[in-house]
């Protein structure tokens, strides 16, 4: 595969109107370098990660972006489920007028519905989209017009017969980068279904959990170690360091988290073709060694009552997965203890803010201050694409809606439980 299917020349000054059918024509395929005028933005469109992944990397350590856009999460998952689905990846180089990269939009081609959609590389297991950032990505003219940029990007890919597209649907997109703003938000955007919720950790654990619960609440905390101490035996947090040990650890989170999937009716993710291969590359390949972190807290000699997946990157803890026991351990309230020792340890291994990403679970906002709001861009490239675009808008503002009437929006989580198990147990029924 050629390293760099297309170059175009954002040659025109940022912030004149620019009309996309008056882009410069590709170069060849095949051909890896353009001449660039300093002010201008050169983007590359690249299908093989591989082929620019050292520079990848470098940015990823360099710049900013959240450990979604790290190349080797984006590498496993294209590996893993990617190439099962037929996802083209589409990735959008950035090119100063020096050859340096100052943003990388991990972008993909899928099929859905009968359509084709431009959306975010591994954008259902992405908690957070965004592009990757120069660190002065922010002084450069395209930041503050990234609207014509983003003219350009569409017109490059469209020109390529395999990157076509009816529907772009890019969800799940933060307001800022780093310590950078979004350029995504430049566009048109809608707030997403679900937010993302955040705390500061503070330097000192005793502290800091005085300040988020109350007293009545930490005793009720220390109650229910006791409890299950006298009927298990004694807690212990442990941290996978090795890759058998991580997957052993994640066996047991998949074990615990499809039988709760099971009880509140929902889908079973990890049947999804190439998801159990995915998360067990995430915890287990070298190439996420030093970013993914995986935890599980034993309770007596031979049981696990929670257990955690996520993610340290720069000075933020990003809970990716959790889970706990499903018996009759659970109302000692084990998960609720793994989380009070995974904030333990973040504090005490200096970290400064955990990260719960995305999902409005009730027990975030016990600790939380911040919510992050997330921003979908959603929009119609063909006349064929505006009836699917419709339908998304309308399907997404209605659970918006519900959600925000906490009543009826746990009633329907309610229904769907009772739904979800009486197809499980009703003969002739699947499952």
């Amino acid at each position: 595969m050629s390293k760099i299917v297309g170059i175009i020349s954002v040659e025109k000054p940022l912030g004149t109107s620019r009309n996309p059918s008056a882009i410069p024509a590709f170069a060849h395929p095949g051909v890896t370098s353009a001449a660039a005028i300093s002010r201008d933005l050169k983007l590359e469109l690249v299908h093989d990660l591989a082929a620019v992944a050292d520079e990848w990397r470098t940015l990823e350590t360099e710049g900013d972006c959240t450990p979604f856009q790290t190349f080797a999460w984006l590498d496993n998952w294209q590996h893993h489920i990617g190439m099962r689905r037929g996802t083209i990846p589409a990735i959008v180089v950035g090119r100063g007028g020096d050859g340096r990269i100052l943003m990388i939009l991990p972008l993909a081609i899928e099929k859905s519905g009968g359509m084709r959609v431009l959306t975010w590389l591994g954008s259902q297991l992405g908690d957070y989209n965004a592009p990757l950032l120069a660190k002065d990505f922010a002084t450069h003219p395209a930041a503050d017009d990234f609207a014509a940029v983003w003219r350009s990007v569409r017109a490059l890919l469209r020109a390529q017969r395999g990157c076509r597209f009816d529907v772009i649907d890019l969800q799940k997109m933060p307001e800022t980068v780093g310590s950078q703003k979004n350029p995504f938000l430049q566009l048109p955007v809608s707030p997403n279904r679900s937010a993302a919720y955040i705390t500061a950790l503070g330097k000192n654990w005793d502290e800091y959990y005085a300040a988020k619960r109350s007293s009545a609440n930490r005793k009720t905390s220390r109650k229910r170690q006791r409890q299950l101490e006298d009927e298990y035996g004694k807690l212990h947090f442990d941290e996978a360091t090795d890759p058998k040990a991580a997957a052993h650890s994640l066996q047991i989170l998949i074990g615990q988290k499809v039988q709760f999937l099971a009880r509140i009716g929902a889908e079973n993710i990890f049947d999804r073709p190439g998801y159990p291969e995915f998360y067990n590359a995430v915890v287990t390949s070298g190439s996420m060694k030093g970013l993914v972190h995986v935890a599980h807290l034993c309770v007596g000699p031979d049981e696990v009552g929670a257990v955690s997946v996520g993610f340290k990157h720069r000075d933020r803890f990003y809970l990716f997965l959790s889970s706990y026991h499903p018996g009759d351990m659970a109302k000692c309230g084990p998960g609720t203890l793994h989380l009070h020792e995974l904030l333990q340890h973040c504090i005490e291994t200096g970290l400064e803010t955990f990260d719960f990403t995305i999902g409005d679970e009730p027990y975030k906002l016990d600790w939380a201050e911040t919510k992050i709001i997330l921003y979908d861009h959603v929009t119609a490239a063909t006349a064929s694409g505006t009836a699917a675009v419709l339908k998304a808008r309308l399907e997404r503002g209605a659970v918006r809606y519900l959600k925000r009437r906490a009543g009826l929006w746990h009633a329907l989580k309610r229904a769907r439980a009772i739904a979800g198990n009486w197809r499980r147990f009703v003969p002739g029924r699947a499952a």
